[in-house]
């Protein structure tokens, strides 16, 4: 139902992902983040397969831009999945502790995450385990701040949306053409008020698909604080 999607081109043996938008401007522009993620807002109504001919032409400076703004990203060192690590969950960090066990568990004890295995030294298992669990309280709590945040929207003519919960690697959130939102996994590190913010955002796409001069109103009327809230988010480093 939006008009904001993900979309690649290939140049040379590179592939480049872009997120493309629309909006009320009068020419195409294209940016590059410190995330290193591309954006191309374009004119409404533009034709999609001009929009692809002018990312491929600007591909090389799109490349060129990636390799300089990487040399800045923080290089956080991997998660070694051992006891003592630091893991947060909501906002709040918590130590890791990782105790042999005949059984199987992850459970959120004060200040830690337990996790109960057959095998301490199988980091690998390990990390699957904790990854499940962090799914699984994902789907408990997106959907109970799906169920919050949809209150907002209790004068407009829409139906509660389907969520899938993924591990996205460039977005917190989207929703899809037919209506299905799809949320980020790692929400489940920062505050609430964070995930409400991505689901607020993509609930204003069920009324209006792009990001025009009436979904920024829309947004505006349903979260003021919203530009706060998406800047201290974007502010959050993950690994």
């Amino acid at each position: 139902m939006m008009t904001e999607e993900q979309h690649t081109v290939r140049y040379g043996v590179t592939t480049i992902q872009y997120e493309l938008t629309y909006s009320s401007r009068k020419t195409l522009a294209i940016s590059v983040h410190p995330d290193l993620r591309v954006t191309v807002d374009a004119p409404e109504g533009t034709p999609f397969a001009a929009i692809e001919v002018k990312v491929r032409k600007r591909a090389r400076w799109i490349l060129k831009q990636q390799r300089e703004l990487e040399k800045y990203l923080p290089h956080l060192p991997p998660k070694q999945y051992i006891s003592g690590e630091s893991h947060r969950y909501l906002g709040k960090q918590y130590r890791l502790k990782v105790i042999q066990a005949d059984y199987e568990q992850v459970k959120l004890t004060r200040g830690q995450i337990e996790v109960y295995t057959l095998d301490k030294r199988d980091i690998g298992y390990i990390q699957e385990q904790l990854e499940a669990w962090y799914l699984w309280q994902a789907r408990r709590v997106f959907r109970q701040r799906l169920r919050e945040m949809f209150k907002r929207f209790h004068t407009f003519a829409i139906e509660m949306p389907e969520l899938q919960i993924r591990a996205l690697k460039a977005r917190w959130g989207s929703c899809t053409p037919s209506g299905k939102i799809i949320l980020n996994v790692k929400l489940m590190q920062v505050p609430k008020q964070y995930i409400d913010y991505v689901l607020v955002h993509e609930l204003c796409h069920l009324i209006e698909h792009n990001h025009s001069k009436r979904f920024y109103l829309l947004l505006d009327s349903l979260m003021p604080d919203w530009k706060e809230r998406r800047r201290e988010l974007n502010e959050v480093e993950f690994r």
